[in-house]
């Protein structure tokens, strides 16, 4: 078993976190059920004012539905529903018309021949009413998307990243712009990168301070970072780094990474955090080397902080406790081999900031199956909550901090 775990987890594994137990300063979380069954599987998880009062609605999307959940009471309405190919697996807010209202880019056709499907919805008069659905286009099995101003332009493009590849030798990581027409006119993309594979999903932000998004993602080749070269503005003219190994396992699906954030320690440095491998049981976190510091390898420091998951799917990074450092908001699917088994969602807290061991926080054991989760303040209090959504479980939670 020994053997197994270290040739799944690679080498350079700093053990563990440092106690399950929940320290008594650190925050408490109540749980509210938004919806016990939204479906089969309640496959991403969003935020967006939806109806324009100012508050933070919570989006949900489930194999033949897009719903949202109007605060402060929550109450469900549906946005979409058997209006695309099954299943719906991702989402995206952004005002893409441009008329002062949100909308949302989708993606589809996830089961069956896995048609990548993807559309954008549009409002109608009234609230209640279904959305209309607009093709962009399909990119077989699409797995994940993201607004970004990748290329430098004066609006964001619809970064796509699929699972597996279905040409050439990896997946399409792709830019598609958003036309001055989006409801007729076509969505021009660029392949940003297309020499990996099992890409579980990339994360934005602008790494270098340019006023340009830059992206990581995660895969079977382990965590790059893609930048935009010289030429901008649509070019395709990426610059892709590596900047950590992943799993080491010897077969496809034991190698690299799968989920994926970025996030920042307390008077330290940055850090990407991952589930390793994709659908794996290890939440590891790579640190950023001081400036002028060389690596061996040229890579970031590796260390696994917890080894004890099972199938982990979702992560997200933000300062929970208000110490000016990023907690790690992780969560599982099925049950674990660890003493607290799960499935459920879970808090790492940085324990210096070298970032090699961390403190183990149980906010959910057992009553989600993960599948997504995203973090904000829901309630205007001034303190981060957490929404979570589930497979196996077929839920939607609100974890309200107290």
């Amino acid at each position: 078993m020994i053997r197994h775990l270290r040739g799944v987890l690679g080498i350079g594994m700093s053990w563990l976190v440092s106690t399950v137990a929940v320290a008594a300063e650190f925050p408490k979380f109540e749980a509210k059920t938004l919806d016990p069954n939204i479906g089969k599987v309640c496959y991403a998880v969003t935020l967006a004012d939806v109806d324009g009062d100012g508050k933070q609605d919570v989006v949900a999307v489930s194999e033949n539905r897009v719903l949202w959940y109007q605060a402060p009471d929550w109450k469900p309405r549906v946005i979409i529903e058997d209006q695309t190919e099954k299943d719906n697996v991702c989402i995206a807010p952004l005002d893409i018309d441009q008329d002062g209202k949100i909308d949302f880019a989708l993606g589809a056709g996830w089961s069956g021949k896995n048609t990548g499907q993807l559309v954008w919805l549009s409002r109608g008069a009234v609230l209640d009413k279904k959305w209309d659905v607009h093709l962009i286009g399909h990119e077989p099995w699409t797995h994940r998307m993201r607004f970004g101003n990748v290329a430098g332009g004066k609006r964001p493009q619809l970064v796509v990243s699929p699972l597996t590849k279905t040409q050439g030798d990896g997946v399409r990581l792709l830019a598609f712009s958003i036309p001055q027409n989006p409801k007729t006119d076509p969505w021009a993309s660029t392949i940003m990168n297309a020499a990996m594979n099992r890409m579980h999903n990339h994360w934005h932000l602008d790494w270098n301070g340019d006023g340009i998004d830059d992206t990581v993602t995660s895969s079977q080749e382990g965590v790059h970072l893609i930048t935009p070269g010289a030429v901008r503005d649509g070019a395709a003219n990426w610059q892709t780094t590596k900047l950590g190994n992943g799993a080491g396992g010897e077969k496809p699906e034991a190698k690299g990474a799968g989920e994926i954030k970025v996030g920042k320690l307390k008077n330290g440095p940055r850090f990407i955090v991952t589930v390793e491998p994709m659908h794996g049981q290890a939440c590891v976190v790579y640190v950023e080397p001081k400036a002028g510091e060389k690596t061996a390898d040229g890579l970031w420091p590796r260390h696994v902080i917890d080894a004890t998951l099972n199938r982990g799917h979702a992560l997200w990074t933000c300062d929970i406790d208000g110490d000016g450092g990023d907690e790690i908001v992780l969560g599982f699917s099925d049950p674990g081999p660890g003493p607290v088994k799960g499935p459920g969602v879970f808090i790492y807290e940085a324990d210096d900031a070298t970032a090699t061991k961390w403190t183990k926080h149980t906010i959910d054991d057992g009553g989600m199956a993960t599948e997504d989760l995203i973090c904000a303040d829901l309630t205007g209090d001034g303190k981060l909550d957490i929404v979570a959504g589930g497979r196996a479980s077929h839920n939607l939670k609100l974890y309200i901090q107290k």
